[in-house]
């Protein structure tokens, strides 16, 4: 926010020509095909995490922050 109180338009990765992939773990009682899907999907050197049934909202990552996530989360280090 600026000092007279206007909002600065956040300039982030532009997602809009990304391929979303859905989690294959998402889904009812984690066996896929459920109604409760992540989606990812890269933009340059970021990636994007969104709720299937809400897509507007989301948030993206740098991408090396989103594989060291990922590595512990494959081996059970995040609680």
């Amino acid at each position: 926010m600026t000092k007279d109180g206007r909002w600065l338009d956040m300039i982030g990765p532009d997602f809009s020509a990304a391929t979303w992939r859905k989690s294959t773990r998402s889904g009812a009682s984690n066996g896929g095909g459920g109604t409760h899907c992540v989606e990812v999907a890269h933009a340059g050197s970021f990636v994007g995490v969104r709720d299937s049934k809400h897509p507007a909202a989301g948030f993206a990552v740098a991408g090396a922050t989103f594989d060291r996530f990922l590595a512990l989360v494959k081996n059970d280090a995040v609680v």
